[in-house]
């Protein structure tokens, strides 16, 4: 059996006016461990003394691992440096970097150690935590104001993110860079938060992260973080992660997951559509943004034959779907889309579209005469997006009414004037209440809120609904003209082109 071979192992060194500090440091490298080592990446963040110069110096000692020194012309941040250094570990073939301090704050000795969980494929992401044994923070000289803000933070952010980490606040890390290429880590802050934001971008990521004891070190280096703008960071990073799962905000650095959730009986606009289905006979649907086909798979179930259409090939969805047609509906149906369609669905779809008038007169006609449209959308006269307009603080969020892919807001006097105009006759508009369930879960204080919010909705569905829900069929309508059939759309889309007279309808015509 072939042996894979060793990974390549870097060491990426941040350093700003770390002069006095870097060669120590490096030095201290253990040296049965620096054959190990593919490459060192010093990076200097314009730093106003020789830190740069130190750095090179060192590196053309004998016997050292190759190492590579850079100096920005401008201050990137501890964030922003970090970034700079995890491409450049990217685009050189790392397998594994470790992140090490130039001020010699965290112990080089312990590399071997830190590396070794990632090679061992137990995790992919290692942390040296200086709260693992009991008074080593204290003893090694941190001061207690920083020990006591370190532990009320790391208490807030596991509570929060449901993790169990010693310490969050740990300058001393190892990555996979597999891993880290998953990671949007170039919309991260620049600031010395950009640690916190990895943290929770691996924690969402479902990745494993373990941590080693390391001794704690304070000496005479200047400390350019500010304590209290830290902190702040740290909480405003984590309350607005927690926000942006609950669909507040747009928090670009975390990315938002590709297939919607759908959860049956959740009052959400696709649970209703659902329970109108339920009450149809059995018939060939269309569903239109099927995404993974979640709703797809519980129409097969109750009897139907659907065909899903997405611009995104979720993995699973042609197991749950009879069909699947992967399609932008920007450029129209996709020719194989096929006609005479029993039903389509485009539960909350068209306010995503730059001409919704155009692809629901191309579902038009891929319904069979007497075929129904079941369509979702968001209502902007709730009370929510109102508020915000009225405060001035308008603004986007990763979904729900002012989801930031929209590209298209209805009322319900719109709705009703596009579907018009698009060729359908309206049969039902009902709307549905706020989702409390998602920002407050399945409780008793989620329950009392949607019961208030259904009944407010039947009031006045223009301010207090949250979505609407329309069930749509087909212009119906015929006139005569000169003894022909002609459907009444047909006219009205038809562009005008002078004719010979038909004459008067009657006798003798």
């Amino acid at each position: 059996m072939k042996e894979s071979p060793s990974p390549r192992i870097g060491i990426l060194v941040v350093a700003y006016n770390a002069e006095s500090t870097l060669e120590k440091t490096l030095h201290r490298i253990p040296e049965d461990f620096r054959s190990r080592v593919a490459e060192i990446l010093i990076l200097d963040d314009a730093s106003s003394d020789e830190t740069f110069t130190a750095g090179c110096r060192w590196s053309q000692l004998k016997g050292m691992p190759p190492t590579v020194v850079m100096r920005h012309t401008k201050n990137l941040g501890y964030g922003g440096n970090q970034k700079a250094g995890y491409a450049l570990a990217a685009e050189r073939g790392l397998d594994i970097v470790v992140l090490l301090h130039g001020d010699g704050q965290y112990a080089p000795e312990l590399l071997p150690e830190m590396v070794a969980p990632i090679e061992r494929g137990e995790c992919e992401a290692v942390f040296g935590s200086r709260m693992m044994r009991s008074g080593s923070a204290l003893g090694g000289g941190m001061p207690v104001y920083k020990w006591l803000g370190n532990r009320l933070l790391t208490r807030f952010e596991n509570a929060a993110l449901g993790s169990h980490l010693t310490e969050f606040h740990s300058g001393y890390r190892a990555y996979s860079v597999a891993a880290l290429r998953r990671l949007p880590i170039d919309r991260n802050t620049d600031a010395f938060d950009f640690d916190t934001q990895i943290i929770v971008q691996l924690l969402d990521a479902g990745m494993r992260i373990k941590e080693i004891p390391v001794p704690t070190y304070y000496g005479d280096e200047i400390c350019y973080v500010n304590g209290l703008r830290y902190a702040r960071d740290v909480v405003k990073d984590i309350i607005e992660y927690r926000l942006a799962l609950k669909g507040f905000g747009t928090c670009p650095w975390v990315p938002k997951p590709v297939e919607y959730a759908f959860k049956e009986g959740d009052g959400s606009s696709h649970s209703a559509i659902l329970g109108i289905m339920r009450t149809l006979p059995p018939g060939r649907v269309l569903d239109v943004g099927c995404s993974g086909g979640r709703f797809a798979e519980r129409l097969e179930a109750l009897g139907f034959t659907v065909t899903g259409l997405d611009f995104v090939e979720v993995p699973g969805v042609r197991e749950r779907c009879s069909r699947f047609l992967l399609a932008d509906l920007e450029e129209g149906l996709p020719p194989e889309t096929g006609a005479d369609y029993d039903y389509v669905v485009a539960g909350d779809v068209i306010e995503h579209l730059s001409r919704p008038e155009h692809v629901l007169r191309e579902l038009r006609d891929v319904l069979r005469p007497g075929g129904r449209l079941l369509l979702s959308v968001p209502n902007f006269g709730h009370w929510y997006s109102r508020l915000r307009v009225a405060l001035g603080i308008f603004g986007y969020d990763r979904r729900g009414i002012l989801d930031e892919t929209h590209l298209r807001f209805f009322t319900r006097g719109s709705l009703r004037r596009t579907v018009r105009a698009a060729g359908f006759d309206q049969l039902r508009l009902t709307s549905t209440g706020a989702p409390f369930w998602s920002v407050l879960g399945a409780g008793a204080t989620a329950g009392a809120l949607a019961g208030v919010s259904r009944f407010l909705t039947r009031v006045r569905p223009t301010l207090f609904g949250y979505q609407y829900v329309a069930v749509l069929t087909p212009h119906a309508a015929q006139t005569i003209i000169a003894g022909e059939h002609v459907d009444v759309h047909d006219i009205i889309s038809r562009q005008y082109v002078p004719a010979e007279p038909v004459g008067r309808v009657g006798a003798g015509t």
